[in-house]
């Protein structure tokens, strides 16, 4: 590799008014020509903890409602109360390989009291009904990314209508706005419907109140039933000409030349202790938001909505090459990428996407994060309950947060993660004898922490493995108060867990037991039995490689707990190392077991090349790194990647493999088979981890950063020969823009938010720089100063 230079403290420094290579992003917009005929077409919009799925018809409207905290169910310490007492002759039946008795050993005594969760709801719908028989045209619905505005136009005679939806931050509202324009009026019947646990009334002639309880009922998998979570919305409409009445539950607009319906939904959750509190009363809650919100004109709201929704989005801005295809509608731009047709600014689109639904699932107002659904589910039992699976689903949520600039999107999962701590403690000490806390691979609202489902739900190290996302803040941050306070005590007492679970393996490594590989298993030696239970799974040493690593590096910038770190650094020395197996692949057990699936979905053993940059290109690892590239040819040799957020994975590993060709390859096979008509990814069915996942591996084909290294378009396509993108995030708080031309990088701006060295990779070439906080560096694509 060729040095350019060695330390640079100079430099020609970009002045702030210098616009001459700004990027203008080409319009971010889904759109279509017809309605959305089901739900996986309607087009969302959501503020974090207000969703909405918006389906365009122009005479019986269906706007479907979500609240972030509406979940079935109730807190419940689910521990199995015998799993500590049964724990030594658990974890000596798997050291001697034992398994059918550690099966049953686990089954009799380590499944949770009770086994499931119950489901994240929907809120109900309103519905918008025109009558009438003139002649509909000019139909167009679309959902604008950079304003978050779901619009709706079309003609009825010679009036044309528009129609505007979105979900406000500031004012915690859903905003519905329709408009005539023409000779016409509007004479719409508006209802407001929930047809489970909830009644809906007109107290007045401009307003609805929805006021229900969930009621569940008794279950032996999902506990107690009962009378649980309390809920209320209200819907006020504002006209203006014409007259609102109510007639039963019904509000009747007759002859407005336009109106505004202000809708918001709350419960009595209680976010601080993950259960209820009584002494809130959902309906004056909403009462207080729409008296508040109505005091504001449709103009105001709209623009206080855009003033806080655009700044955010606009951070980053993508360009990609345009064809002919990318002046389609959206649903016509992807059968058309089905079919084999180029459309590189798709890609784009779907990037972005990515991020608006990231911001619409997980940020203030919301108190949750984005779950397997993010915040827009239509049913009263979801598929997986829309929970919160935390055996890779919740952790892709989050992966493109800090790199695509949404930071404060990971507020919710912090909160959650800082709550979990506290019925985690309970887990760790009740099951496992241990301090500190931990959980298994799924938690709800209500933050159930035991074992869930069945013997594949013994994963212990999905709590550890849940403060990647929580630390990784820090490191594009470098808010060391940050670190003090929120990541640094989670990472400490995850940790302690991990040094109190370890035991001595055969070996004389220490060990975790009981352990997994999530949702995946082996074959019995000598038996045609799968075995899913085993100690040291691959997945469990990379974790807490990484969670140790973590937790020193914390230590040492906080100054702390020096005894604790000199005790994570002797255990590391004491780990397994990864190992690669006869077929010269990445073992994903403690032995190198046979596979009865060789395509299975998860790839968890490889962790440590994505997201936890363990396995690199460099001279400690390249035996490894290869052992990562047959992992994934054995995979998908064997039908792996049919699952979306499987594909968007392999994307990030090929990212990370620097094999540009490969992860477009992918990208593209997720468009082509796990996407549905709104760009929602599919599992199937609907799961957003893909969509997130997706955004993450298209960012990285980008840009790389680990420690202080930063390296530049490290898995490029040829097919986006030309383009540009602005704003990504690295570690170390540096903003980067980059511009790229016939495949090779053109120029690059470095906006670093801390003083230091910081080394720049591009291709063969790299150099070091000495960088202040708050200037422009500005490099060409020999990464010469311009």
């Amino acid at each position: 590799m060729k040095i350019l230079a060695v330390i640079l403290s100079c430099f020609i420094l970009l002045s702030c008014s210098d616009q001459k290579n700004k990027l203008q992003q080409p319009d971010m917009r889904l759109w279509y020509e017809q309605p959305a005929g089901e739900w996986t077409e309607a087009l969302p919009v959501g503020n974090g903890r207000l969703g909405a799925m918006v389906f365009g018809d122009p005479l019986n409207e269906r706007i479907q409602l979500n609240e972030e905290s509406l979940w079935a169910g109730q807190p419940i310490d689910n521990n199995n109360p015998e799993a500590l007492k049964h724990l030594p002759e658990l974890q000596r039946a798997l050291l001697t390989e034992n398994i059918d008795k550690a099966n049953d050993i686990v089954e009799k005594y380590f499944i949770g009291v009770p086994p499931n969760v119950r489901s994240y709801q929907t809120a109900g719908d309103i519905f918008i009904r025109s009558s009438g028989d003139q002649e509909l045209s000019d139909y167009k619905r679309e959902l604008v990314l950079e304003t978050g505005i779901s619009r709706t136009t079309f003609k009825l005679g010679d009036t044309k209508y528009v129609r505007e939806v979105f979900a406000s931050a500031p004012d915690n509202v859903i905003v519905i706005y329709c408009r005539a324009k023409g000779s016409g009026k509007i004479n719409n019947r508006i209802s407001l419907v929930r047809s489970k646990d909830a009644e809906v009334s007109a107290p007045g002639d401009d307003i609805l109140v929805m006021k229900g309880q969930i009621v569940d009922a008794p279950d032996p998998k999902k506990g107690p039933g009962g009378k649980h979570m309390r809920f209320a919305g209200m819907l006020k409409v504002k006209t203006n000409g014409g007259e609102v009445t109510a007639e039963d539950s019904v509000l009747v607009i007759k002859d407005a030349k336009e109106f505004t319906i202000l809708l918001t939904i709350k419960t009595d959750y209680d976010a601080e202790n993950l259960g209820f509190n009584r002494s809130l009363d959902p309906l004056q809650s909403c009462r207080n938001i729409i008296t508040k919100a109505e005091a504001e004109s449709y103009t105001s709201l709209r623009n206080r909505h855009i003033e806080d929704h655009s700044p955010m989005f606009n951070r980053v801005k993508l360009e990609l090459p345009e064809t002919a295809n990318s002046s389609l509608p959206t649903d016509k731009r992807l059968k058309a990428v089905k079919e084999g047709k180029d459309d590189p600014a798709l890609a784009a689109l779907y990037f972005q996407y990515g991020r608006y639904l990231l911001m619409g699932s997980s940020r203030s107002p919301g108190v949750l994060p984005a779950n397997l659904q993010g915040i827009w589910n239509h049913k009263y039992n979801a598929p997986w309950n829309s929970d919160f699976h935390t055996n890779i689903n919740l952790q892709m949520n989050y992966w493109p947060a800090e790199i695509t600039n949404l930071p404060e999107c990971v507020d919710p999962l912090n909160h959650l993660m800082e709550r979990l701590t506290v019925p985690g403690r309970r887990t760790a000490t009740e099951m496992y004898g241990a301090g500190g806390w931990t959980f298994h691979h799924l938690t709800d609202a209500f933050g159930r922490t035991g074992v869930m489902d069945g013997p594949w739900g013994v994963t212990p190290m999905d709590g550890p493995w849940m403060t990647f996302p929580v630390y990784r803040h820090f490191e594009y941050t470098l808010d060391t108060a940050y670190l003090r306070k929120t990541a640094y005590p989670l990472m400490k007492g995850s940790a302690r867990f991990v040094l109190d679970f370890l035991i001595k393996g055969p070996e004389g490594y220490l060990v975790t037991a009981p352990s997994a590989s999530p949702e995946n298993a082996y074959f019995i030696p000598g038996t045609k039995k799968k075995g899913r239970l085993t100690y040291a799974a691959t997945m469990d040493i990379e974790i807490i490689k990484g969670l140790f690593e973590n937790c020193i590096k914390a230590t040492e910038i906080l100054n702390t707990d020096k005894d604790l770190r000199d005790s994570l650094e002797n255990a590391m020395k004491r780990l397994p190392p990864l190992r690669i197996g006869k077929n010269g692949t990445l073992q994903e057990w403690i032995k190198d077991y046979e596979e009865p699936m060789p395509g299975h979905r998860h790839i968890s053993h490889l962790l440590a090349l994505y997201p936890l940059s363990q396995i690199q290109i460099n001279p400690n690892t390249p035996e490894l790194f290869e052992a990562a590239k047959k992992t994934i040819e054995r995979r998908l040799s064997n039908g792996g990647g049919h699952t979306g957020w499987s594909r968007a994975w392999i994307i990030n590993f090929y990212d990370r493999l620097l094999m540009g060709e490969k992860a477009h390859e992918h990208l593209l096979l997720l468009l082509k088979k796990s996407t549905l008509p709104n760009l929602f990814d599919t599992h199937p069915p609907f799961q957003i981890d893909g969509n997130f996942g997706g955004t993450a591996a298209i960012a990285g084909m980008f840009l790389f950063s680990h420690k202080n290294e930063i390296m530049l378009l490290p898995a490029l396509p040829s097919a986006w020969h030309s383009g540009s993108i602005e704003g990504l995030k690295a570690k170390g708080n540096i903003t980067v823009d980059i511009r790229w031309k016939d495949n090779k990088l053109d120029e690059v701006v470095l906006t670093p938010g801390r003083s230091g060295n910081i080394k720049i990779v591009y291709s063969d070439k790299y150099i070091l720089l000495n960088v202040e906080k708050g200037k422009k560096y500005k490099l060409n694509g020999d990464l010469k100063n311009m």
